[in-house]
Formats: C-alpha cells, sequence, structure tokens
C-alpha cells in the first residue's frame, strides 16, 4: 500500500473509531454531546492518530491496540482547539473550514466540551486492555497526562499567551513550542510504540529524539503556511498570529531562513529513523507529508 492510500485508510479508521466512540447527541446531555462531535468528526488531518499508528507499526503492535491511543490523542488535539479558540485564548471563529465551537454553542457548551473530550481521552486508555503488563499502561496515562498538562500543551499555551508582543529569541520560541505542540505529537509516536513489542533503551532514545524533531517540525511548517495560504486553504483564519503580533518562526527568520530550518529538521528527523530500516517507513513517509502539506 502506497503512503497516500495507508494515510486514507486510517484516516477512516479514526474517523471511524471517534464516530463509535463519542456519545450520541440524542443522549443527554443533547447539546452537549452535539458540540462535542461537531468539535471533533468531519474535519482535520489526523496527523497524530497517523504518527500513532505509524509508531505501533515500528514496534510491531496489532492495529486493533492502536485504535484508543489514537483516538485518545485526537480527542485532546480536539479539545485542545475548541479551548484555544475561546475568546478568552485566540479568539478565532473559524476552525476546519466552519464556525469554531463557541461561535456555533456558546462560550459555556464549547467550555464543557473542551473538558469532556479531555476526560473521555483519559477514560479510553484507563478503560481498555492495552499492554499485557498494568506498569506500561500506567506509563501510557502518565505520557498522555504529561503531553497534555502545565509541563506540555497548557504550559506552552500559557507561554504562548505570556509572549504576545514580547521578542522572544530562537531557543525561547522552541521552548514554547516543545511544549504546545510538540508535547503531543511527541506522546502520539511513543503511545503508539508502547502497544508493541518492547524496545531498547537506544531504540526508545532514538524514536524518541524523531517524534521531538517532528513536533518542531509541525510547528515550523505551520507558521510557513500562516504566512503564506488564504484562510480557505487552511480551514481557519491566515495570517492570524501576525495580526496578533505573536511571535512565530517566521517573524523571527524570515519566510527563507524558516523554510531552511523545517528542511534541517526533517533531515534530523529522518536521520533519527535509520538505525530502524523498513519498519520506520510509515513516520519516515509522515515526516515528509508534515513539510509538504499545504493545510
Amino acid at each position: 500500500m502506497d503512503f497516500f492510500a495507508w494515510m486514507e485508510t486510517m484516516q477512516r479508521r479514526t474517523e471511524s473509531y471517534l464516530d463509535r466512540l463519542l456519545p450520541s447527541a440524542n443522549i443527554a446531555p443533547q447539546r452537549l454531546h452535539q458540540a462535542m462531535r461537531y468539535a471533533t468528526l468531519g474535519g482535520g488531518k489526523r496527523v497524530r492518530p497517523l504518527l500513532c499508528y505509524a509508531g505501533g507499526e515500528l514496534a510491531s503492535a496489532d492495529l486493533s491496540r492502536l485504535d484508543n491511543p489514537a483516538a485518545a490523542v485526537e480527542l485532546i488535539h480536539a479539545y485542545s482547539l475548541v479551548h484555544d479558540d475561546l475568546p478568552c485564548m485566540d479568539d478565532d471563529v473559524l476552525r476546519r473550514g466552519k464556525p469554531t465551537c463557541h461561535v456555533e454553542f456558546g462560550e459555556a457548551t464549547a467550555l464543557l466540551t473542551g473538558d469532556a473530550l479531555q476526560s473521555l481521552a483519559f477514560q479510553l486508555l484507563a478503560e481498555y486492555p492495552l499492554e499485557a503488563d498494568a506498569t506500561r499502561q500506567l506509563d501510557m496515562l502518565r505520557l498522555l497526562a504529561q503531553a497534555s498538562g502545565s509541563r506540555g500543551m497548557a504550559g506552552g499555551q500559557a507561554i504562548d499567551l505570556d509572549a504576545v508582543g514580547q521578542p522572544l529569541s530562537l531557543t525561547e520560541l522552541e521552548f514554547m513550542h516543545i511544549h504546545k505542540t510538540g508535547a503531543l505529537i511527541r506522546a502520539a509516536v511513543l503511545l503508539g510504540a508502547q502497544c508493541g513489542k518492547p524496545l531498547s533503551a537506544p531504540e526508545l532514545a532514538g524514536l524518541d529524539h524523531y517524534a521531538k524533531t517532528a513536533g518542531l517540525l509541525f510547528q515550523v511548517v505551520d507558521d510557513i503556511l500562516d504566512s503564506e495560504a488564504d484562510t480557505a486553504t487552511l480551514g481557519k483564519t491566515a495570517g492570524k498570529d501576525a495580526a496578533q503580533h505573536k511571535p512565530t518562526y517566521v517573524s523571527l527568520l524570515g519566510l527563507a531562513q524558516a523554510k531552511e530550518k523545517a528542511a534541517e529538521l526533517r533531515a534530523t528527523a529522518n536521520a533519527a529513523l535509520a538505525p530502524f530500516g523498513e519498519a520506520a517507513q510509515r513516520l519516515g513517509e509522515l515526516t515528509d507529508f508534515i513539510v509538504d502539506r499545504h493545510f
């Protein structure tokens, strides 16, 4: 199966699984469940689930074991988008080509939607057997919690809010995005791998290096797209970071150097995968997709 066929298959698998997993809009509280489905289904590239499936493939994990962690990381991502779009955060009105959750359902329901999606993600990792060793499954829960909390995504968002209008060094910018964007991407790869055969310490270190690099790469490309693509292509408001005076790789380095940075990170990520050989094929293809995507 070529990469794009594999990607489409995994995206459909993720969508179908999330559709079955999310509570029906007919179940009370109906409006909250409707909003949860609105915020999660029918949009997005599903990059994080794809990375989870690819990480699992590297470790020879059974595909059925990967569905729950793949769904969990996407639920965390969906919750973060709902909260990021709120007026008290980025105050955006468009996400994935449609009105943001708070525009469609109101701020209070949007806040609860994010809370409920986050809780459901952890329920998934706790409720279903993913590993014969319960200690490894607890490690997976801890990994997702750390990636989502103050030392991960939530902390990165806090740093981002404090950085508006402030000059940041490249080191400071990378620190912010290692937390805001990179932590959940790293978790997606490692959660997938933990569903398969145990990896040696050097293998885990190499995979971790790949995952951290891929997380930064995703953000660099996101900043480039925000400066080059239009709103219709992105499915969200283009140029908003510049309008709000947020520090980005493009604002700090310039567009040409930001593209050079992306090329360097791509090479570093691919080098980290080299020892795994063909087992890392999908992860390598996803690295290329992250760079070459247009939305």
